[in-house]
């Protein structure tokens, strides 16, 4: 991978896995200093910190809840104190509560949104923050690029996971909003809405012959998408090669939004 984000520093929330651990992993390959924010699993989080500064770059991981207010101030703190800003930050911390609709409680349907949606608020607030308080940098064209992790269904209805496709739609006008108020600025905000990923999270969707068949049947271009494909998708965005991209949602999904059920005719 070319060294697009030479010299930026990037924050990624919920990196210590799947998704958020692969992205951390492609923008600190592609030359960024990176800070991998956990909830829990700290262990794989220092893993991956460990092995990044191996290869002579710098990383570091930071706990933090990122629905606590609090929280994110010290993790915002934290990472300029280490690095001195950030450049780069890609708010991917969600979870999953799911129940069918009449058996949701409200405390499941409030610790989706407090998390996936207040959550990734705050940690574009903050980012706005410190974008607005430093000025321009000679290491990139934006003053700041924020990527919000989304999801197909922002647009693709999941019965029984109601509070989760509600979430992930949220973030789709949140980002927008974003994106229009700041651009003026020179920030860039922007969304990637993953697909069907390996990842351990949903291993038993793609685990054996059966269950990847099934899902398969949802995904055009007949493969299930790796990490990796985040990642790239993740370092295009946040480099100077995406410079006129704003506020648009990058769906990695493998056609998964063209509605295959529709192929032949419904």
């Amino acid at each position: 991978m070319t060294q697009s984000l030479k010299g930026q520093v990037a924050l990624v929330t919920g990196a210590s896995s799947g998704i958020g651990f692969g992205v951390a992993e492609a923008l600190a390959n592609a030359g960024a200093s990176v800070a991998i924010n956990y909830h829990s699993h700290a262990e794989s989080a220092e893993k991956l910190a460990a092995s990044i500064e191996k290869t002579g770059r710098q990383a570091f991981a930071i706990g933090a809840d990122v629905s606590d207010e609090a929280e994110i101030d010290a993790m915002f703190d934290a990472v300029k104190k280490r690095f001195g800003t950030v450049d780069i930050v890609v708010a991917n911390s969600g979870l999953q509560k799911d129940a069918s609709f009449v058996d949701m409680t409200l405390a499941d349907w409030n610790t989706v949104m407090n998390v996936n949606l207040a959550g990734q608020f705050l940690t574009a607030q903050r980012a706005v923050r410190e974008f607005l308080r430093r000025g321009p940098r000679p290491v990139s064209k934006a003053l700041g690029k924020i990527i919000c992790m989304s999801s197909v269904h922002e647009v693709i209805p999941w019965a029984g996971h109601v509070n989760y496709a509600a979430s992930k739609g949220g973030i789709q006008m949140m980002m927008k909003s974003l994106a229009q108020e700041v651009a003026p600025h020179r920030i860039r905000v922007n969304a990637i809405a993953p697909g069907a990923i390996r990842t351990p999270i949903n291993r038993d969707a793609w685990d054996s012959k059966e269950a990847l068949e099934k899902l398969l049947k949802l995904v055009p271009y007949g493969r299930i998408g790796e990490i990796d494909d985040i990642g790239r998708a993740a370092v295009w965005l946040a480099s100077d090669e995406s410079d006129y991209v704003v506020g648009t949602t990058l769906y990695v999904d493998g056609g998964m939004t063209l509605y295959p059920g529709f192929a032949d005719n419904g």
